[in-house]
């Protein structure tokens, strides 16, 4: 079994289901609302779980209905909840979520999430020392990726870090990730004046962008790979993104090659989209393997 550990963000999602999304000034009515949890960071740690590794999640909630609800959602899931702390001063992450036209769109209320510091994840280093793999967001302080990605590098516990939401990365924490996965739109942001093909050919083996329904390009070393996703209905695309950085955790954890842990983390999250919620369609190990 894996040892995953994650740290990022934990966020209850507030969901508006509409035929359309409205323009500047426009009220239209939706038919759905409900709230599920979510926060990239808990969104891999579910998925991860569900994937048949031992997760521990390093996060903060606050002391509130929310908070409450996501540490329950993470007991079901069967997530290690001992470095997860309730902060007093601030509420439980949120993101206001509007699914219309077959896509999504998001604002984030970080909340406790802005208080995942470098002393949290140095209360937490003993589970991040025995990981196989530790997984890493934006949703949370960017001195606190950066420390992380040191404290990786130092205890030699490799780093994948999916720098998602989109914000500029220096070059010394680019350099400590053992993988870095951003989508088409981040990548643009983290490699400012350099083309696709350039960032790939200078992190090969390691950079891995998400092109949506094209599926995942990197560079082996010899040439460009793209590794397709599957076709399927989508119904609801929130966490597919999580659902893929968790997948390719798992499987390279477990020693699979590179184009195994593509392939399989495609799989998973193509099967992710088909169901409501981030980590409502988040599938099990048996689900990827039996449809792969």
């Amino acid at each position: 079994m894996a040892k995953i550990c994650v740290i990022g963000s934990c966020s209850m999602d507030l969901v508006v289901t509409a035929s359309k999304r409205p323009q500047v000034g426009e009220t239209v009515l939706g038919d759905r609302f409900t709230t599920v949890p979510g926060g990239k960071g808990a969104n891999q740690a579910v998925a991860a779980a569900r994937l048949g590794a031992e997760v521990t999640m390093i996060g903060c909630i606050g002391d509130d209905f929310y908070g409450n609800a996501i540490m329950d959602n993470f007991k079901r899931n069967g997530v290690i909840t001992t470095n997860v702390e309730p902060v007093t001063h601030a509420e439980s992450g949120t993101a206001h979520i509007v699914l219309a036209e077959g896509d999504n769109s998001i604002i984030v209320v970080k909340g406790a999430n802005d208080h995942v510091t470098p002393a949290l994840v140095e209360r937490a280093l003993n589970a991040i020392r025995s990981a196989d793999m530790v997984l890493v967001q934006q949703e949370i302080p960017e001195e606190t990726v950066s420390y992380v990605s040191s404290l990786c590098q130092r205890i030699n516990v490799p780093l994948l870090l999916n720098p998602a939401p989109a914000r500029p990365l220096s070059e010394a924490v680019i350099e400590k990730a053992a993988y870095l996965t951003p989508n088409e739109h981040e990548c643009s942001i983290l490699f400012s004046g350099m083309d696709k093909a350039e960032a790939l050919r200078k992190f090969p083996g390691k950079l891995f962008i998400t092109e949506g329904s094209s599926g995942v390009r990197y560079y082996d070393g010899e040439r460009e790979v793209l590794v397709p996703t599957y076709k399927v209905e989508a119904i609801d695309t929130t966490g597919a993104g999580d659902t893929f950085n968790a997948a390719f955790a798992v499987a390279l954890a477990e020693g699979s090659s590179i184009p195994d842990s593509v392939k399989f983390a495609n799989r998973a999250a193509s099967l992710s989209v088909t169901k409501f919620g981030a980590q409502g369609g988040m599938p099990m190990r048996a689900e990827v393997e039996e449809s792969l």
